[in-house]
């Protein structure tokens, strides 16, 4: 009877025992997994930083780089030819070259503001300036005056929107964005008509310049 008591001790060990150990596996176990759910958080986090830095990037730029380079490209066209514009309604002789220079004025203003409100939706800024390129042309012909000016300047014109004409055309059929594409196909057709009227006003200009040239030496001999 003794031999039975002490193995039926025993066994009461062992099994006490190993509920012990199970209770012990049971309470670190938490914090066994706590890495991994460290790991996930983090990945979680890491993730969630990519796409609010993807949000901002699209947030910041909305255009692709063909487009954004069309639309910064026109506002500083439009710039120059409304300073020009300008320019030319007050020191041009002709006033055919003064209300094409008033046109000037008036269309591509209008144009200006569309493009702004177009470049704001799309979250890219436009010049507020002239281009060292622009500020030349325009020291250039302010140094002109009476018809040199009017020959010049509708030089310039035509030099200008036959690239403008060129350009806008291109766009209107390859911009990937909807709003550019339908700015570009709008203003297509005053630019066109501005190219033309520059056509016709630049060999009555260069005429009269050359009519001038040949009758000033007569003029000496008096």
């Amino acid at each position: 009877m003794d031999k039975k008591g002490i193995v039926k001790k025993g066994l009461w060990s062992l099994v006490l025992a190993g509920f012990t150990v199970a209770g012990v596996a049971a309470q670190s176990s938490p914090s066994a997994t706590t890495p991994g759910a460290s790991g996930a958080q983090t990945e979680k986090s890491s993730k969630a930083g990519y796409d609010s830095s993807s949000s901002s990037s699209k947030t910041s730029s909305k255009l692709g780089m063909m487009d954004q380079h069309f639309v910064k490209k026109a506002a500083e066209g439009g710039l120059a030819e409304v300073e020009l514009g300008k320019l030319a309604t007050e020191k041009a002789s002709s006033d055919e070259v003064k209300k094409f220079g008033q046109r000037m004025v008036d269309d591509h203003s209008k144009a200006n503001d569309q493009l702004k409100q177009l470049a704001s939706s799309k979250g890219i800024e436009v010049p507020t300036d002239l281009s060292a390129k622009d500020k030349a042309t325009k020291e250039r012909l302010s140094k002109l005056s009476g018809e040199q000016f009017d020959k010049a300047y509708m030089k310039d014109m035509v030099k200008d929107h036959t690239q403008d004409v060129s350009e806008f055309k291109k766009e209107s059929t390859s911009a990937k964005d909807p709003d550019v594409k339908n700015f570009a196909s709008q203003t297509l057709p005053t630019l066109e008509d501005h190219l033309k009227q520059a056509r016709s006003i630049a060999p009555k200009e260069n005429k009269e310049a050359r009519m001038e040239k040949k009758s000033k030496p007569a003029n000496s001999q008096q």
